[in-house]
């Protein structure tokens, strides 16, 4: 709690630790030989982009459980991505299509349109030479 009163109250008080911008980031990691590696990916029109997730539940829930993530802020996240070409960040992305489920899978067996019959060669006459 702040001890001072400001005339201004948009203004934040000094005293609270509040973070700027965007809150701390679970970015997707990679181990490295002696450190952590951040992962970089890429948009559907190929740049680069660093990734992060505002939860751990939204990162598991994309690139699954086996993934190693650690904590980042935007600004860190950022400084360490530009030098590696990736000046884009993304928050929360959904990165990969959902799981394919057995019932999903016999579901679009059943309701795929049968292929087409190959088409049949036609005969061709024998040509005959004369001389």
């Amino acid at each position: 709690m702040c001890l001072f009163q400001y005339e201004d109250e948009d203004d934040p008080e000094p005293e609270e630790r509040v973070p700027a911008g965007l809150p701390t980031l679970y970015v997707p990691a990679r181990p490295g030989t002696a450190q952590v590696v951040v992962r970089l990916f890429r948009t559907p029109l190929g740049a680069r982009t660093a990734v992060g997730f505002t939860t751990a539940e939204r990162l598991t829930d994309t690139l699954g459980t086996e993934q190693p993530w650690i904590r980042l802020s935007q600004a860190a996240l950022r400084s360490m991505a530009e030098p590696l070409g990736a000046s884009l960040l993304t928050v929360d992305p959904t990165l990969t299509a959902p799981a394919v489920t057995a019932a999903a899978a016999a579901t679009a067996a059943v309701t795929a349109p049968a292929p087409a019959p190959a088409p049949v060669p036609q005969a061709r006459e024998p040509i005959v030479r004369t001389a």
